[in-house]
């Protein structure tokens, strides 16, 4: 067993009968987990499963009702992230925590006493520390920059580098890779592996099995709250995984593994354009430019999908489309019909659809019921009622009919929404906004942080309405959910559509790299605005 960087060996992990409630919820129900120094072990399970919650319990965020968790074979009691820390364990959570204007030492000592405030001899005393542990593991960071300056990648490596400054050796990594592009999480992972091969211990939770298969020594399979076993990588693959997770057989594995090909569905043949989009600038929430002369149009029964890493521009774009942002240049047309002027009421009317990329900010009022949810947007008219009044039995039966429909997992239509898991609050927006007559529908992010089984359950509703003859423009992060599901692929990076691609054409490589900026190396076709107009 090999010495950390402060002298402490590496130590392994042992939770027993973990138990957590959360009112009358309970979110673990006496699971078992252990983690062994020099091992990467992933942590897999749908949304609501427990995986975050016992590994936060590890990291001190909250104890545990009953249970107990020991490290080096001594029972632990952590009352905050502080005493977790101190005992060698480190977290990365999905949505990093940095502050954007400080530089990346600032950040690391931020929350130490005297944080903010710290000499420039102790900061660059900082800096030389974290450049030596940065140059160990190989996390090229420079500790001088501003985090607003990074890309994800960079971000990401941050966050670790954090974690190893304050000395972890137990290193817990919430969807590491869900923000990155391929290239970046290809970096990650032989990252990983050195710490472990000097003795740290790395768990990981993710819900992309294709690094699962190729990168844990173990793996750990938990649902609704309990443990269903562990087991190594060479015992399983990809679809046993799934089968653990979901408790049944999921269809779509094969594209969530990184194949090609939509189960159930078939090619669609392009027909008129129904979204048009020219010339399209704007700027972001600090006033600086988020969209350069983007262009494109979406044809009747065929599904755009716009890649691009995080922070590239696609909430800005899905606001502008959808009439919740202004733009500066440009124009927008639905079925020949200028929009560009049009407020989100009147674009809903004319049948413009949106999955908004935040479902709680957006898509729900988490303190409606899901009932109300079900039909927000149509309240004040018929057959919900009129300006004066709503009719609660029209609205009811008209959520009876969508939770079933869409397998929606309530107690009842008067639960509230803000309740609802992540799976079944995209569920929810899916049933309002597939229940309409649409033309066009904007999905942005809309797997984002889902299982697989709800994952497959997506997939198959945007697959059954580009079917139907619906025009849908994807916006993803994710390259598998581009991959399986794109009739065509442009590439967003710095507001810009750079690259553009067929069905036939699209190459996982190709688009990883247009994704990371390399377009040329893509050797794709630039996508310009006057390009884009004429291609349907």
């Amino acid at each position: 067993m090999n010495a950390s960087r402060d002298g402490t060996r590496a130590r392994g992990v042992s939770m027993t009968g973990v138990v957590k409630r959360f009112g009358p919820v309970t979110a673990l129900g006496g699971v078992d987990f252990d983690l062994r120094p020099g091992e990467i072990h992933a942590l897999l399970g749908e949304n609501g499963a427990g995986k975050t919650t016992l590994m936060n319990i590890l990291y001190g965020m909250f104890p545990p009702d009953d249970g107990t968790v020991a490290i080096g074979g001594r029972e632990m009691r952590f009352a905050s992230p502080q005493d977790a820390i101190a005992e060698g364990v480190g977290m990365v959570h999905q949505h990093f925590m940095l502050v954007p204007t400080l530089t990346v030492a600032e950040n690391v000592v931020l929350g130490e006493r005297g944080g903010p405030l710290l000499r420039k001899r102790h900061l660059a005393a900082v800096s030389k520390q974290l450049a030596e542990v940065a140059e160990r593991y190989g996390l090229d960071v420079d500790p001088g920059a501003r985090v607003w300056q990074l890309s994800v990648g960079e971000q990401q490596r941050v966050e670790v580098l954090r974690a190893l400054y304050k000395g972890a050796r137990i290193l817990i990594l919430d969807e590491p890779t869900a923000t990155l592009t391929p290239r970046e999480t290809e970096r990650l992972f032989p990252k990983l592996r050195a710490l472990a091969a000097e003795g740290a211990a790395v768990v990981f939770i993710t819900h992309h099995l294709e690094d699962v298969i190729s990168w844990a020594d173990r793996i750990t399979v938990l649902r609704h709250g309990e443990r269903v076993g562990t087991l190594r990588p060479s015992e399983s693959s990809a679809s046993d995984l799934a089968r653990m997770m979901v408790g049944r057989d999921v269809r779509l594995m094969q594209v969530v593994a990184g194949e090609r090909s939509v189960s159930g569905t078939k090619e669609a043949r392009p027909r008129e354009p129904v979204l048009r989009v020219e010339g399209l600038r704007a700027k972001g929430d600090r006033g600086t430019p988020a969209l350069s002369d983007v262009g494109f149009s979406v044809a009747a029964g065929e599904i755009l999908a716009v890649a691009g890493v995080e922070g590239n521009g696609q909430p800005e774009l899905e606001e502008v489309l959808y009439g919740l942002r202004a733009r500066e240049a440009g124009r927008v047309s639905l079925d020949g019909r200028d929009v560009t002027y049009a407020d989100p009421a009147e674009r809903l009317r004319l049948g413009l659809g949106l999955v908004p990329s935040n479902r709680y900010r957006r898509g729900l009022i988490r303190e409606l019921s899901v009932a109300e949810n079900l039909v927000m947007d149509r309240l004040g008219a018929a057959p919900f009622g009129s300006e004066l009044r709503v009719d609660r039995r029209e609205v009811a039966r008209q959520a009876k009919e969508l939770i079933e429909r869409f397998s929606i997992r309530v107690s009842g239509p008067d639960q509230l929404a803000g309740t609802l898991s992540g799976g079944n609050a995209q569920r929810l927006v899916l049933a309002r906004t597939l229940s309409r007559e649409l033309r066009c529908l904007v999905a942005a992010q809309p797997t984002r942080g889902l299982d697989v089984g709800a994952i497959e359950f997506v997939w198959e509703q945007l697959a059954a309405a580009r079917d139907r003859g619906l025009a849908i423009l994807l916006i993803s992060t994710d390259l598998d959910e581009v991959m399986g599901m794109a009739d065509r692929c442009c590439v967003i990076y710095r507001g810009r559509l750079v690259a553009q691609w067929p069905r036939d054409e699209l190459d996982r490589e190709r688009v990883g790299l247009a994704m990371g900026g390399a377009a040329d190396r893509a050797a794709a076709a630039p996508v310009s605005s006057a390009v884009a107009s004429r291609e349907s």
